[in-house]
């Protein structure tokens, strides 16, 4: 079996839900986990976590799934069949950050969020300087980052449902912590991040602030 996550938009209505796992098992499809990114405005945006018994049938499932009315699939990537679900995922991240020593804390931060978020890069920033404490990935140039973070106060950082989620970057979440002098951030090219994303990704900035 191999298995796929599916993120899939959805009316917000009774039964669509279950319309899109029918057309799944019509592929041979098994629908072992689902994830609740965002709800709002009459639509959902799920993860639908998909073991299908051959991968070549992926363009097909994502062509059943388009057959039910006013459903639209955003992306589609292939995982570990051991995969934990998003909540024992972030469980498992934050007893690794906590768990970590203070020298190596930061570092495990940045390894543990970018894999958590399916993220290109994660970075801790200093906001005395354009100095990155710690980073996996490749993020962008430091000068700029640390200069959006500066004159992006004025911003939701998309964690909260304040009415200026339509002014926050789609692919990059960020929060502050300014008890440690430094500002935590995630990027990915491709896919947005929706609120259950950053919902977990402040909480989690909030847990690293708190170990100091």
């Amino acid at each position: 079996m191999d298995t796929f996550v599916v993120r899939v938009w959805l009316p917000d209505r009774p039964g669509a839900l279950g319309q899109v796992a029918s057309r799944i098992g019509a592929v041979h499809g098994d629908v072992v986990g689902i994830e609740i990114l965002e709800r709002g405005g009459g639509s959902a945006i799920d993860d639908l976590t998909v073991a299908l018994p051959d991968a070549s049938l992926v363009d097909l499932l994502v062509a059943e799934i388009r057959q039910v009315d006013g459903v639209a699939v955003e992306d589609v990537r292939r995982v570990a069949a051991d995969r934990p679900d998003g909540g024992m995922a972030a469980l498992a991240t934050a007893a690794a950050i906590v768990g970590a020593t203070p020298d190596e804390r930061m570092g495990t931060v940045c390894r543990q969020l970018r894999t958590l978020l399916d993220a290109d890069w994660a970075v801790v920033l200093s906001n005395a300087d354009a100095v990155a404490i710690a980073q996996c990935g490749e993020p962008p140039d430091i000068e700029w980052l640390r200069a959006f973070l500066m004159g992006s106060e004025h911003l939701d950082d998309g964690s909260e449902d304040n009415g200026d989620h339509e002014h926050t970057p789609g692919d990059l979440v960020w929060t502050r912590m300014p008890r440690l002098g430094a500002a935590l951030a995630c990027g990915r090219a491709g896919r947005v991040f929706h609120a259950r994303e950053r919902d977990e990704f402040r909480v989690l900035g909030t847990i690293v602030e708190s170990l100091g």
